[in-house]
């Protein structure tokens, strides 16, 4: 149904009443949404009998207000979703925590949001897949939430008091322009097929460009659920398969205008801007999803991606346009220390000018000569003299009488209890309690009866009583922290109530669990049943009050540990003294009393002061006031209470259920007091009140708002006014002057103002400062903020048990502006922020546990939180439970909000609030929130009286356990302390002055080499066989029956084998086949299409015989064609292949109706299978004229997307085996075991060259056949007890997380790894240190050698330059600082430095090998332990890159390069990677000093930002120590932003908690902000077949929407 049009003013005022008591049950979960709606609709019927379906505008219903309804002249039309929209407005419930109620403040946050609409924020909203989050409804998934807030904080429901104008002006246009696309927000995306812009078949008219670029955008504003591609089209395949891409970029071969591929810098000035407003045409207001893709939006690389996500980006971008820091004027050089950008101090910045404030003095403290000795001796006159007179009055849950309890009967029972606890536990001469001794009791709000006897009862024994919540579960939040003060109080003693103790969770045997952190614990239960009476001869010791402790009051810190505030005898007694003289308490006299009876001043007057003065005090539970808020109002009236005590809450929540009670009569008060009056966002409560209840008899000067602090117990409290006397002033505050400490009264601007009302004079007897609340406790001056301490005989004496922490807060000295003591007497800090006002008024601002100390301004959790319930937080926040608190990132304090999300709340009303929030924030305090985070209803830890726990909230959120629904985080906008960017300095000094200055500093030059080639020992060999193909030819004819490759499957059975002679004559057959049928000309390429194996390395030697270049290729995935099949088909393409060699079921897979879909299968060159062949012989063996003909192309994709072929001549490859041959000591008699993709690189040498080359036996594992076999490679090592294996880091990682648990099971199989001598990782990067560590930790214990493990290093140039062999040192390691890195310097620094990074050497050099370090700018060479360029000489260099466009520049400048200075003549490769060589103490075979070479990672893969330099792999390593859940990482960046895929391994609702952490860290270690975090499932980051992260294919399938993420944030 549709609320019905209503003008709520006019209806009878029974009838108001009873719809406000129905808002009431439905913010407290009395009452269901349904029946609200049906009982709400019953009542209005009979007043609306018309217009059925008008929808019903924000109505305000704040007292001492006319309703507004004047509909909004852009007021949407009626909400189609259903009634509930509207009438949400008008629950009292979901509103707000009315501590925080200003209807001034709503008015500023409203005003200053509409400022917002002209600069307009569009924000991109986070991308969220459907299946995530389904908040399934609160009651299932959480306990029921027992109170609606809390006690502590005091919840207060209240009407939301907005107007439908006010409402409507905070839309920011964007939204209501995304509103109009968004018909279709949950549309699939298929329509991501279309990411290479193929044009629709249907004609549609063109739109305008700007304006079909922004119907684009904003189609995409909402995300849907995103297609399930597991797999990354077009060029991915699964996780080991290799990905390729082109010579040049892919999208080149796509046929895209190559000038897209420079970046466009989007960050300066773009057409369309998002500051102007773009009125659509009604044409492209109505477009579909599909329509819109007419338009193509070109990405930094020219992939034309229409799709949300670059749109989201785009947003972004245009957004954090708007610059948030002053322009940076200068920039450091390169070499100055990079640090923090320290905020220059504003000349603007108010400063205190008023004089050293003079502490203040209370009134003296009156003696009057009847007044008790002790507290107890107050109890026992009035036990024995007015018996009968009531002390305590408990209601039950519906607010009647329960009980009441007299003070004979409370004197009785506490002498009982007195004498069971001395006497009754233990024995004679053993006693459990002594005098002095600790006791916890532990009683719940609602038996105030009991706590008071247990109370008095511990007082009367002389032990100390230490009052404590009652805990509900083992993991009660906090209850580690009461564990803590149980521990530092020595309590090992607990007194509960029956009913209470069987409330007790229980073990399965039925005792009490161990609470988290407690100690153990005797409970004892204290009804009067299991009391004794005292013998005759039995009276308590009532001795004069002393400085002992009478009890202890629990404390939370800011930090959340929970202390105990010792309270002595003698200032137990003296605060009472003094509230009696403040309050003027007289003898009989009732008060009211709402708050906990267990602490502060709940203790204070109702348990304490009204003994000492024989008051009757009606108890109200929390309990009560939820079920009928007005029970202490009845009270009052009931009784003619003349004192009532209760919290702003309570005022607010009588005033909602008020109804008009002609007989309710308050006049009898004379005192109402306002335990958090110090909370500046009291006025409006207390002013509310009275305006309702002041027709009842409220005088408006009995009205006291009071402060209180747990450490100095009452402050200050406001004395009740002469009848007519005016009210006390407000202070109007300006909060811009609040934030630097001083006082300033708001002239200029409303919306930053904070109303405060004074505290009244500080207690009598007492003297008060101010002091600066951090540094040492100087006296602050009159216009200065700080915080109060106070001295008096009345507060409380220290922390029990932490004498450390007493000192600084009990025990302090203010000192004057030269820092000389004021004098000897020691003050308390109360932890209030204040000022003195005229007449010796005490002001409160704020507490120091709320204080968030934002770049050196001071801003208060309270007044943050009052502006975000502002923001019409209706139809988001649940109860208006919102957490604020600061976290410290990168230096500084930054602040994060958490709120409780509605269960009925949108996607688009969530983030809108969010986004307002911001603005609102940042607009009224001028401070940048940092995260911003919605989490479901109810899972907020909760305090015991069901407020929100800070500390254990900010724990949560700083350990990824938040869980959140929704989140927003803000680092562009509010980390303002970056260091500035670097500027590339000019290089003024050239590179020969750079040569000669390393020499002067003692630095010589970075090369190394190798040890020498030497001559061939076996001149036949040389003479006959420089030739791999006569080298077969030779071992058929010598050795014909040694066994040179074995193959093996998955369960470790050699499937194949062969001979030199089995393998010579399986390739002669190919030769023949080849000259017959293939129609080739010598010099033609081949492309070989095997899966690895012995096939292959025949049909290798079958081309080398017939004179056809070989190019072999992965063959394509059948189950994954689509992804894998175009890879293979480019590179028969790019190699102009004149023929294919495959096997028949591949030939099969590649003339099928599948991959017909995927390439066009029609044009493949001539396809020949190699199975079942005649026995032929070729009539001649080719035999290449010289060795400097090219042999075969090694095709390969980089990191960064490149497919790169190079031509390997027949000598380089002669040489690279015999390299390989003299590292390794190979020989015939030696068996080796390969575990690696034998497709490219040093794997295909490895697989198919060496073995025919060295001689020895290779044992072949594919690595596919350890996904069906994990432990495969390890069990042959053991088996064939192989000295030396080869494998990839994919691999090491499959064994290190799939048998790291299992080395027991295998230990018992009799698996042995002390045979292996060499285990070298082949791979073309910087070492992965940690995963061969973790690796030789773990099969240890099956023998490995720790020295075993080591890495090779090779790139495009040179297939092999490192590898470590027998004889060298062991791979020494490095610690290097990170910074250092990113400024392209070593700064090589000790183990366990801060942000420093180990580096491993990449292996010895091989034999005949020549590296030096270069800077790839100048070209001049290096000093040692620089950072450069790796460049190579070698034999076995390849000759260059094999490319269909004939870049020769290219290839020149990567194979054929000179230094500019230094050995002119010698050519060298430049392999792309940057590194260092470092001369370490080691001696190498030859007994010289052994240069190190350091791989740091490739020059290609880095990234600029910020003018720095920076590798993945450092920021991925740092994601993935953020959070147990990321199992994987990878980063890359687009058009300046920085965007991290995580991928999680967790369950889908911790996928939120990354994104604060993951940008946490890299800030903290990295100082970058991400731009963007993706969270996507586990095996989504495509990775080739050497392991290595492919990045850029990560990057595009990003961009075009492929990856189907589980959420996308884009951070502000």
């Amino acid at each position: 149904m549709a609320d019905l049009s209503v003008d709520l003013s006019a209806l009878p005022k029974e009838v108001r009443d009873q719809l406000s008591e129905l808002d009431l049950e439905l913010s407290e979960g009395d009452i269901t949404q349904k029946g609200y709606e049906k009982k709400r609709a019953k009542l209005l019927a009979s007043h609306i009998p018309y217009l059925p379906n008008l929808s019903l505008p924000d109505v305000q219903l704040s007292p001492g207000h006319s309703a507004d309804h004047s509909p909004s002249p852009e007021a949407p039309g009626p909400s189609t979703s259903s009634a509930s929209r509207h009438h949400r407005a008008h629950r009292s419930g979901g509103a707000r925590d009315d501590r925080y109620r200003s209807d001034i403040h709503t008015e500023a946050v409203q005003a200053a949001l509409a400022k917002h609409k002209e600069e307009k924020m569009a924000l991109p909203m986070p991308t969220k897949r459907r299946s995530a989050f389904v908040q399934s409804p609160i009651e299932t998934c959480t306990p029921p939430d027992t109170s609606s807030a809390s006690e502590d904080e005091g919840s207060l429901r209240r009407k939301a008091a907005f107007s439908a104008v006010l409402a409507q002006s905070l839309q920011s246009p964007d939204y209501w322009i995304n509103r109009s696309v968004q018909s279709s927000s949950t549309s699939s995306s298929a329509s991501s097929t279309l990411s290479h812009g193929e044009p629709k078949t249907q004609p549609q008219p063109q739109p305008q460009p700007a304006v079909s670029l922004l119907a684009d955008v904003l189609a995409h504003t909402r995300i849907g659920k995103l297609k399930k591609h597991r797999l990354i089209a077009p060029f991915l395949t699964d996780r080991y398969i290799t990905v390729m891409s082109a010579a040049v970029p892919i999208y080149d071969l796509l046929s895209l205008p190559p000038e897209n591929s420079v970046p466009p810098d989007v960050t300066s000035s773009t057409p369309l801007e998002t500051g102007s407003r773009v009125d659509l045409p009604p044409a492209v207001r109505g477009m579909s999803r599909g329509q819109s893709r007419s338009s193509i939006l070109d990405t930094a690389d020219g992939v034309p991606v229409n799709s949300r996500v670059s749109t989201k980006i785009q947003q972004l971008l245009n957004t954090l346009k708007r610059p948030k820091r002053p322009p940076l004027s200068e920039f450091f050089l390169d070499d100055s220390e990079e640090i923090v950008e320290v905020p220059q101090p504003d000349p603007n910045t108010p400063k205190p000018e008023g004089r050293q404030i003079i502490p203040v003095k209370g009134e003296p403290l009156g003696v009057v000569s009847n007044w008790p000795p002790a507290l107890q001796a107050a109890l026992a006159r009035w036990g024995a003299t007015q018996a009968k007179s009531p002390a305590l009055t408990a209601l039950d849950v519906t607010g009647k009488p329960l009980y009441t309890l007299t003070y004979g009967k409370l004197w009785s029972r506490s002498l009982k209890l007195a004498y069971t606890l001395l006497n009754k536990l233990g024995t004679k001469t053993e006693p459990v309690l002594q005098p002095g001794d600790r006791v916890a009791l532990v009683y719940p709000n609602s038996d105030p009866g009991m706590f008071w006897v247990a109370f008095y009862g511990c007082l009367l024994a002389e032990v100390i009583p230490v009052p404590i919540e009652v805990p509900l579960s083992r993991q009660d939040a906090g209850s580690l922290q009461i564990g803590f003060l149980l521990g530092s109080c020595g309590v090992s003693l607990a007194l509960t109530s029956e009913l209470c103790l069987k409330g007790l969770p229980k073990t399965p045997s039925g005792e009490i669990i161990q609470f988290k952190g407690w100690p153990r614990m005797k409970w004892v239960v204290t009804d009067t049943k299991y009391l004794t009476k005292p013998s005759k001869d039995w009276q308590p010791h009532i001795p004069t009050a002393n400085t002992d402790t009478a009890y202890i009051e629990y404390k939370a810190s800011k930090e959340g540990t929970v202390m105990g505030v010792a309270v002595s005898k003698t200032s137990m007694l003296t605060h009472c003294q003094a509230l009696t003289q403040a309050c003027n308490y007289c003898e009989g006299e009732t008060l009211v009393n709402v708050l906990d009876c267990k602490k502060d001043m709940g203790m204070w007057h109702g348990v304490l002061t009204s003994v000492m003065n024989r008051i009757h005090t009606i108890t109200v539970p929390y309990a009560v006031m939820k079920a009928c808020p007005m029970s202490w109002v009845q009270r009052v009236h009931i009784h003619k209470a003349r004192v009532a005590l209760v919290k702003c809450r309570d005022l607010h929540w009588a005033m909602m259920a008020h109804k008009d009670q002609r007989d309710t009569n308050l006049s009898s008060i004379r005192m109402l007091i306002v335990a958090d009056g110090a909370n500046p966002w009291s006025v409006s409560s207390c002013d509310a009140f009275l305006n309702v209840f002041q027709s009842h008899g409220l005088k408006p000067e009995v009205i006291c708002p009071c402060a209180t602090s747990p450490e100095a117990l009452t402050v200050a409290i406001r004395r009740p006014g002469a009848r007519g006397a005016p009210l006390p002033a407000r202070a109007i505050l300006s909060m811009g002057g609040l934030s630097h400490g001083v006082i300033r009264v708001n002239t200029e601007d409303k919306n930053s103002a904070l109303t405060v009302q004074d505290v009244g004079h500080i207690m009598p007897g007492a003297l008060m400062c101010i002091v600066k609340p951090d540094g040492p406790p100087q006296l602050c001056k009159t216009d200065e903020i700080g915080e109060i301490v106070i001295n008096s005989r009345a507060g409380g004496t220290m922390y029990y048990g932490l004498p450390g922490v007493t000192k600084n807060t009990f025990e302090v000295i203010p000192v004057n502006q030269a820092g000389a003591p004021i004098g000897e007497i020691p003050f308390s800090r109360t932890g209030l922020l204040g000022f003195v006002g005229p007449g010796s008024l005490v002001f409160v601002v704020g507490k120091i546990e709320g204080l968030l100390l934002v770049s050196g301004r001071r801003h208060n959790a309270d007044d943050l939180v009052a502006t975000a319930l502002a923001v019409e937080p209706v139809k988001t926040v649940y109860r208006g439970r919102i957490a604020v608190f600061s976290v410290t990132v990168f230096y500084d304090e930054r602040i994060v909000i958490v709120a409780e999300q509605r269960p009925d709340a949108s996607e688009e009303d969530s983030f809108q609030w969010m986004s307002r929030v911001l603005q609102a924030i940042d607009s009224i305090h001028q401070v940048g929130l940092y995260c911003l985070a919605l989490v479901p209803a109810n899972t907020l830890p909760k305090t015991p009286l069901g407020g929100i726990h800070i500390c254990e909230t900010k724990q949560n959120f700083l350990e990824g356990n938040l869980h959140p629904c929704n989140i927003l985080l803000c680092p562009h906008t509010c980390v303002t302390n970056m260091p500035k960017p670097r500027q590339k300095q000019p290089v003024d000094v050239g590179p020969a002055s750079m040569l000669v200055g390393n020499l002067v500093a003692g630095k010589r030059i970075a090369q190394a080499t190798g040890r020498e080639l030497g001559v061939v020992e076996d001149q036949d060999l040389i003479r006959k066989h420089q030739f791999l193909s006569e080298a077969l030819q030779w071992r058929a004819q010598t050795d014909p029956d040694h066994v040179l490759y074995v193959l093996l499957n998955a369960k470790g059975v050699a499937v194949c084998t062969a001979t030199c002679a089995q393998l010579h004559k399986r390739a002669e057959k190919i030769t023949a086949t080849l000259m017959e049928r293939g129609g080739l000309n010598t010099g033609d390429n081949v492309v070989l299409l095997y899966p690895p194996g012995i096939d292959l390395i025949a049909a290798f030697y079958g081309c080398l015989y017939a004179g056809v270049i070989p190019v072999t290729v992965r063959p394509p995935h059948p189950q994954n064609l689509a992804a894998t099949l175009p890879t293979v088909r480019m590179i028969i393409d790019v190699s102009k292949a004149a023929c294919i060699l495959t096997t028949q079921p591949l030939m099969r897979i590649l003339r099928s109706r599948e991959a017909a879909a995927s390439v066009n299968i029609k044009t493949w060159p001539t396809i020949i299978d190699t199975d079942d062949l005649p026995r032929k012989r070729p009539p001649h063996i080719y035999k290449p004229p010289t060795a400097e003909m090219l042999a075969y192309l090694d095709f390969s994709v980089s990191t960064t997307g490149m497919l790169t072929g190079v031509k390997m001549s027949h000598a380089a490859i002669s040489t690279l085996c015999r390299s390989i041959k003299l590292q390794c000591e190979l020989y015939s008699s030696r068996q080796i075991a390969i575990c690696l993709d034998p497709y490219c690189g040093l794997g295909f040498v490895l697989w198919c060259l060496s073995s025919v080359y060295s001689g020895h036996q290779s044992i072949l594992i594919p690595p596919l056949e350890l996904e069906s076999s994990l432990p495969l490679w390890l069990s042959t090592l053991s088996q064939y007890k192989i000295r030396d294996t080869f494998c990839s880091y994919s691999v090491m990682e499959l064994c290190t997380k799939g048998l790291g648990t299992q080395t027991e099971m295998l230990k018992a199989r009799g698996l042995n790894l002390s045979c292996v001598r060499s285990c070298v990782v082949i791979a073309e990067e910087r070492p992965r240190l940690a995963l061969t560590q973790s690796f030789s930790k773990l099969f240890k214990d099956l023998g490995l050698s720790p020295r075993a493990v080591s890495t090779a290093f090779g790139s495009r140039v040179n297939l092999a330059i490192c590898l470590q062999g027998t004889a060298g040192p062991d791979p020494s390691t490095v610690y290097v600082d990170m910074k250092s890195l990113r400024h392209d310097r070593v700064r090589l620094v000790e183990r366990g430095a801060p942000q420093s990074i180990p580096l491993m050497e990449s292996g010895t050099i091989l034999p005949g090998v020549r590296v030096i370090i270069v800077n790839p700018e100048t070209r001049g060479p290096l000093g040692d332990s620089h950072l450069g360029e790796i460049w190579v000489n070698s034999p076995h260099s390849a000759s260059g890159y094999y490319t269909i466009y004939g870049e020769e520049s290219l290839q020149a400048d990567h194979f054929n390069t000179r230094l500019s200075f230094g050995e002119p003549h010698t050519l060298w490769a430049r392999t792309g990677y940057l590194g260092f060589i470092k001369r370490t103490e080691l001696l190498d075979a030859s007994g010289d000093r052994h240069d190190a070479l350091f791989v740091v990672g490739s020059l290609d893969e880095t990234l600029e930002l910020r003018g720095l330099r920076y590798h993945p792999i450092d920021i991925e390593t740092s994601v993935s120590r953020a959070h147990r859940c990321i199992a994987e990482s990878a980063v890359f960046t687009w058009t300046n932003l920085l965007v991290v895929v995580a991928e999680l391994s967790g369950s889908e609702q911790e996928a939120l908690d990354l994104v604060p952490l993951v940008t946490n860290v890299v800030l903290e270690e990295h100082h970058l902000i991400v731009g963007v975090v993706v969270i996507v499932d586990p095996g989504v980051i495509p990775i080739n077949s050497r392991g290595e992260k492919q990045r850029m294919h990560l990057r595009d399938s990003f961009l075009a929407d492929q990856l189907d993420p589980i959420y996308v944030a884009y951070n502000m």
